[in-house]
């Protein structure tokens, strides 16, 4: 299957996770196209459309965690930011998503310990 295809078909397997999580694909559309290219080709080389953003550390439990949408997985950390860590899937309500903060996982961690 060549790539634009496989982007296509991943779009719609996608959207099935993402749509009752609360979110949506980003309104930047060639980030969107960049992302999903960015993932076939990783599955064409590691077997999975893992997130193309997070790094791959070769322990499986973890790294399964990075397939796409891995919004279940980060859930809490993802949601605290309206968007997936890579920005392909943003919450429902963001019109903007440039808007949006980015907090690494270590700072999330630490905020949630002040609650």
């Amino acid at each position: 299957m060549d790539t634009e295809k496989r982007k296509e078909k991943l779009r719609t397997m996608f959207q099935r996770v993402i749509d009752p999580l609360g979110y949506k694909y980003s309104p930047d559309e060639e980030l969107v196209d960049f992302l999903l290219e960015q993932e076939v080709m990783l599955e064409k080389e590691k077997g999975h459309p893992f997130c193309p953003c997070q790094g791959l550390t070769g322990e499986r439990e973890h790294d399964m965690q990075l397939v796409c949408p891995c919004i279940p997985f980060h859930r809490e950390h993802f949601d605290a930011m309206k968007r997936c860590w890579c920005g392909l899937y943003v919450h429902k309500d963001v019109e903007d998503p440039d808007e949006l903060l980015q907090i690494s996982k270590k700072e999330f961690e630490e905020s949630r310990k002040k609650e």
